[in-house]
């Protein structure tokens, strides 16, 4: 199966919104240090912003194939 490099969410590696899933894909990474990052980075901004940049993801990013 070739590798799609548009940004879209991810339909099998997803927790909640396929968000962070398929921004792994896309760069590469595995979800689980794009997941760690995210999170870091979210408490390190207080938590409102990261949570806010994740909705707007959710709702702009189209679903993968």
């Amino acid at each position: 199966m070739p590798t799609s490099r548009t940004l879209s969410r991810s339909r099998r590696r997803r927790i909640i919104g396929g968000v962070c899933g398929g921004v792994a894909a896309w760069l590469g990474w595995s979800p689980f240090l794009v997941r760690v990052l995210y999170v870091a980075v979210s408490i390190c901004s207080a938590a409102f912003p990261g949570i806010l940049v994740y909705l707007v993801l959710w709702l702009l990013m189209p679903l993968e194939d």
